[in-house]
């Protein structure tokens, strides 16, 4: 069906950037929930801390992320069920819950210091109760995901992702030597020693977690049943349209998820490292930091993009535990279903976040919190993505349309070295 514009003579190439825009979705907006105040604090450390010296972590990374994204959404697109279900059905049930109750607790711990991030931020630029701006943030994102419509919430969060570019804006509004910058992003000096190898560690960590790998499968099969689609493993002869759709979609939104995070690691270098300010433990904290080198505009910016991308991220956190947690009881789930069809589903995103708000109230430091759900991810991470490749190869769960070897063995290299990762973490310990 042509587009009205095109009826009417216009060239088709001024749409191009908004057609373009169309096909993203599920792949952009996991992409820019990577980059959540959690995210966001681990980045400004590494940028304070090394400078411009791990920025080429980013460009390391991103294949590997990619890769690994692209081989959920082909699972969710390809068997119509989300990785847990896949678990359940063809795998040992221990295994499934083990997973998931990893992914709960990492999912429960990202979220207190993400809803806490949110209200330190606000906090900064306005003043107030930090305490009334985590319950507020969490009620509000709990109210969107139960009671928006899932094309309008998905929508909205499609647009929310745009809040990223405030990172891109900071980068502008400082001195930074660009020649130097883009020299240590692409001409690297490796270092071995104990503290890159833990930082190291930490972008992989941060970069590649097993609640996007949740979500982005999740939301395909939510598409496909919008759009009253039949699974790929059901109907092939649509794969050709789809892979490419979700290669794009992908490529899309992990790129501008480390682009954004390279910028990041910029703004901290050029300010934080270069005034001698090294050690960031939280995004609130980078902010508040800023303001004083860089000036209030830039810190606005900084505290701005926090409480955008924590915007974004809450309800993807929340959603894939709501997946996941549904998943293992087989209750009805989905953000296109009305509440009172889903009712357990839309409760474990309830339950998800209000736990994750409690913890601000607690005894429990969040940057230590934050600290174990990055290890918790960690040890999730590999033998996850292991799995996922077992199911991606396995002909029983994706019927003919199991993964090339071109991309089994990419995505094998890419457990490999979060495997590696994941090791080097637990011996620089």
């Amino acid at each position: 069906m042509k587009d009205v514009a095109d009826i009417a003579g216009d060239p088709p190439e001024r749409d191009a950037p908004r057609n373009i825009f169309k096909t993203l979705g599920p792949g952009l907006v996991t992409g820019a929930a990577d980059d959540d105040p959690a995210g966001i604090a681990t980045y400004s450390q590494v940028g304070a801390q090394f400078g411009y010296g791990l920025g080429w972590a980013m460009l390391f990374s991103f294949p590997f992320m990619a890769i690994i994204q692209e081989i959920a959404a082909r699972i969710g697109c390809v068997t119509g069920r989300g990785i847990a279900q896949n678990l359940r059905r063809h795998y040992s049930p221990w295994l499934l819950r083990t997973v998931v109750l990893f992914l709960l607790v990492a999912n429960v711990v990202n979220l207190g210091a993400d809803l806490g991030a949110m209200a330190a931020a606000v906090h900064l630029l306005i003043g107030g109760p930090q305490l009334f701006y985590v319950v507020g943030f969490a009620l509000l994102c709990i109210f969107l995901e139960v009671f928006m419509s899932y094309a309008r919430y998905a929508a909205v969060l499609k647009w929310t992702t745009l809040s990223l570019f405030t990172y891109v804006a900071v980068v502008f509004a400082v001195d930074l030597p660009w020649a130097e910058a883009l020299k240590a992003t692409f001409l690297p000096t490796i270092m071995f020693d104990t503290h890159h190898a833990t930082a190291m560690v930490a972008i992989l960590g941060t970069t590649i977690s097993p609640y996007l790998f949740f979500w982005q499968a999740g939301q395909e099969v939510e598409e496909q049943q919008r759009k009253h689609a039949k699974a790929l493993c059901v109907s092939p002869k649509n794969a050709g349209g789809q892979f490419a759709r979700i290669r794009t979609d992908t490529l899309v939104g992990m790129g501008v998820s480390n682009l954004v995070a390279l910028f990041i690691i910029f703004a901290a270098a050029a300010t934080l490292h270069m005034n001698g300010t090294t050690d960031i433990e939280s995004s609130a904290q980078a902010a508040e930091a800023l303001r004083p080198i860089a000036g209030d505009f830039s810190f606005a910016l900084f505290a701005a993009g926090i409480i955008g991308t924590g915007m974004l991220a809450v309800p993807v956190l929340a959603g894939s535990a709501a997946y996941a947690v549904s998943e293992v009881f087989q209750w009805s789930e989905g953000l296109g279903r009305k509440p009172r069809e889903a009712k357990a589903f839309y409760a474990t995103i309830a339950a998800a976040t209000l736990a994750g708000a409690a913890l601000n109230v607690t005894a429990l430091d969040p940057i230590k919190a934050l600290y174990w759900s990055a290890v918790v991810n960690g040890v999730l991470a590999a033998p996850l993505m292991a799995v996922m490749m077992l199911i991606a190869l396995n002909p029983r769960a994706m019927g003919r349309l199991t993964l090339s070897r071109p991309m089994a063995i990419s995505g094998w290299i890419a457990t490999a070295v979060m495997a590696a990762a994941t090791v080097i973490f637990f011996v620089t310990l």
